[in-house]
């Protein structure tokens, strides 16, 4: 233990001094000037759009109209409050399980791995700054959450439910490092960590009994103080896998790259799934068009995921309409619009892949609007048959005619396009001047590069979000659905891809 500290100890009096060596007092200044100014600046505009909403919600009539009919109106809004923190909590779980979260960097992982020395002085130290801030971030994240959807409560119970949530926060990560101590026992484990975390999504709606915030607080100081003695048995291939993923989704994040994100934290493929469409892919065909639809159509089976996120937004979607008290009409559009958008961007694995080497399409012998064609192809079906889900969910719980779900079916064609059309994004041209916004300075061209493609699913879905908000469906509508879907597809076919 000595000499392993001693190592990493001499590692980082020997980082720092050669990062004091090229820096500057006043490079450190303008950072954290810049850096706090633009905290300052997020954190007051989302202040004062959340008190926006906030007076929204408590000025409403509880009993004013919907998407859906007043007698279908009978889910208890603290059950999706609940549903959606676990849902939180899983996530922070999942993405913590991927990237690790007790990790190695690939320099500490050719210096310290091969030590014939204890690993806990290597790991343990980033481990800790981990989780204290995973359950700093989680805890601020959750009080918007919690004032919007707990009128009544005073600030101290806003802030009981925020660290309780933390604390949860917490407990996901520290259930990931047990996942990486136990792969003998993963499903078993897994299930344990699903489970778990449950009644932890209870907790913070019973934030104003001291005992919900002592209760997590306790259970997680159970487990973290079992889990830090043991953390340096975690197998050196799993250190360096999750230092890869945990190095290159923190490389997307710092230069605002969000399809290279989505490449870091997607999963592999099962071993199953490459057997998806064999027979379909072994049948003979002539026309080289029809071959790459078929290997685009193939792709996508292997590729995509299990559809878990789409049936989770649309289960949000249905259950946002369906509680009581009502939220505002608008206020369930912009569900139904994130649901939208969120959705489109998980179709999009394929056109992903395919966007790292833009090259290989000019190889084909078909004309690269037919190859963008293609790759819409999939997308746009998934996503118009979410879409029909969706609007034939929203019809049998109301007056609305059965012609939404047509609207719905157009929609979701214009939607592939457009999430074909942001899996393709230009890499952001660090050599432009860079502009000062009250986020900080960016480049030139990064909001245009970060709105292309949501630009086009939400033109795709204008003409069903007014049809949702108006309850019927006129003709006009319908052909204003057509040209927003035709004008998305068109734009994507007909856009090349960058280099």
């Amino acid at each position: 233990m000595r000499r392993s500290r001693e190592v990493v100890d001499f590692t980082r009096a020997r980082t720092r001094r050669y990062n004091r060596a090229r820096s500057s007092v006043r490079d450190l200044f303008i950072d954290v000037y810049s850096n706090a100014l633009a905290a300052v600046c997020v954190l007051m505009m989302a202040g004062s759009l959340i008190v926006a909403l906030r007076d929204e919600l408590t000025g409403r009539n509880l009993g004013g109209a919907g998407l859906v009919a007043a007698r279908w109106q009978v889910l208890p809004a603290e059950v999706l409050w609940v549903v959606l923190t676990y849902l939180a909590l899983v996530g922070i779980a999942l993405i913590a399980r991927r990237v690790g979260p007790v990790t190695v960097s690939r320099a500490q992982a050719a210096w310290w791995l091969p030590l014939p020395v204890d690993r806990r002085p290597m790991v343990l130290p980033a481990f800790r700054g981990r989780l204290v801030l995973v359950g700093v971030v989680a805890s601020a994240a959750y009080v918007p959450f919690s004032v919007l959807t707990a009128l009544d409560r005073s600030p101290w119970a806003h802030a009981g439910s925020a660290v309780t949530f933390g604390a949860g926060a917490l407990l996901a990560v520290a259930g990931a490092a047990i996942l990486q101590l136990a792969q003998g026992s993963a499903r078993v484990f897994r299930a344990a960590v699903l489970v778990g975390l449950l009644p932890v999504a209870v907790l913070p709606f019973l934030a104003p009994s001291a005992w919900s915030l002592a209760v997590v607080l306790t259970v997680t100081g159970i487990v973290v103080a079992y889990l830090l003695p043991r953390v340096g048995d975690v197998p050196g291939a799993e250190l360096q896998r999750g230092g890869a993923v945990s190095g290159h989704a923190a490389a997307s994040i710092f230069l605002i790259d969000v399809n290279e994100l989505r490449r870091a934290l997607a999963a592999e493929p099962r071993p199953g799934t490459s057997r998806r469409g064999a027979r379909f892919y072994a049948r003979p065909t002539r026309r080289a068009v029809t071959a790459v639809v078929r290997a685009d159509i193939v792709a996508f089976l292997r590729l995509q995921p299990a559809p878990v996120g789409p049936l989770m937004w649309l289960g949000i979607s249905v259950a946002a309409a369906l509680i009581t008290p009502t939220l505002p009409v608008l206020l369930q559009l912009g569900v139904v619009l994130v649901a939208g958008c969120a959705t489109a961007a998980g179709t999009g694995t394929v056109a992903r892949r395919t966007a790292v080497l833009p090259e290989l399409d000019a190889l084909l012998p078909i004309s690269l609007v037919l190859a963008r064609c293609s790759r819409m192809l999939m997308p746009a079906l998934s996503l118009a048959l979410w879409m029909s889900a969706l609007t034939g969910a929203l019809v049998a719980v109301s007056s609305g005619p059965s012609s939404l779900i047509l609207l719905g079916a157009i929609a979701g064609a214009g939607m592939g396009a457009g999430a074909v059309r942001a899996a393709t994004r230009p890499h952001t041209d660090w050599t432009t001047p860079p502009v000062e916004t009250p986020f900080g300075t960016i480049p030139r061209d990064q909001v245009s590069s970060l709105l292309r493609g949501v630009d086009m699913t939400v033109l795709s879905m204008a003409p069903i979000l007014l049809a949702f908000y108006l309850g019927t469906v006129h003709p006009w509508l319908i052909l204003a659905q057509t040209i927003a879907s035709a004008t998305a597809i068109t734009v994507q076919a007909s856009t090349p891809n960058p280099r």
